[in-house]
């Protein structure tokens, strides 16, 4: 999952991008407000952390921009203000969640997760294909019952393909999600990760899931019962 994070406080915006990289998030920073606006409109971001103290225009500004050129990409809006009026008048502007700096990291995650859990099927938030289940909170991975254990890309790569079941996934849209900006793609990075993610999620197993569209990309499928006994 990708994050744009907006915040002008170089040790707070160090810190957060550290602890969203360790979570698993492919993060991007920015530092002011134009500059916001300009990534948000760039890229296929999962999530929007904006502070609203921003030089240039402020996080109100940018939400309200982003919101009215039809940007729906959930928003957590960052402030140490505490006012009621100033709450409402974040949220007023289109952001989905509000939290008052100072904050602990672990609740910023939740909130995050709590947004992004908008379009998981499951209201726990966990992303269930067939036998395959893989919790975004806890970063645990199950299939038919049996425990995986996966590395914060792999993961990574994995909710990448549950949040978008039977659908083909090029190579581009992969790494738009899975890496930031900073990171200087190799030309078979993609093609290494869904070869280590196989190697965890389909070769123990006799039903494979993840699947290679020559000259396309790779999607993630479970066979439904029809095929079952067609096959």
């Amino acid at each position: 999952m990708r994050i744009l994070l907006v915040e002008d406080d170089a040790r707070l915006s160090a810190s957060l991008a550290a602890s969203l990289g360790d979570a698993g998030y492919a993060v991007d920073v920015v530092a002011d407000g134009e500059q916001a606006e300009l990534y948000a409109e760039s890229a296929p971001y999962d999530g929007i952390i904006l502070d609203v103290m921003l030089p240039k225009r402020d996080g109100v500004l940018v939400c309200r921009t982003l919101r009215a050129r039809g940007l729906t990409t959930p928003i957590l809006m960052l402030t140490a203000r505490d006012a009621i009026e100033d709450r409402v008048g974040g949220l007023d502007s289109g952001a989905d969640d509000y939290l008052v700096k100072p904050f602990a990291l672990h609740e910023l995650l939740a909130r995050l997760r709590a947004l992004l859990r908008r379009n998981a099927p499951s209201k726990t938030g966990a992303l269930i294909l067939g036998d395959l289940i893989a919790d975004p909170a806890t970063h645990s991975v199950t299939r038919a019952g049996q425990p995986i254990t996966l590395s914060a890309r792999e993961f990574a790569l994995l909710e990448y393909f549950l949040r978008h079941p039977r659908q083909i996934l090029t190579r581009e849209m992969i790494e738009s999600h899975i890496w930031n900006y900073d990171f200087l793609a190799a030309s078979n990075v993609v093609d290494v990760y869904v070869r280590r993610l196989r190697r965890k999620i389909d070769d123990p197993f006799p039903e494979k899931m993840i699947e290679t569209e020559r000259g396309l990309g790779y999607r993630i499928r479970a066979m439904d019962t029809r095929e079952r006994g067609t096959s």
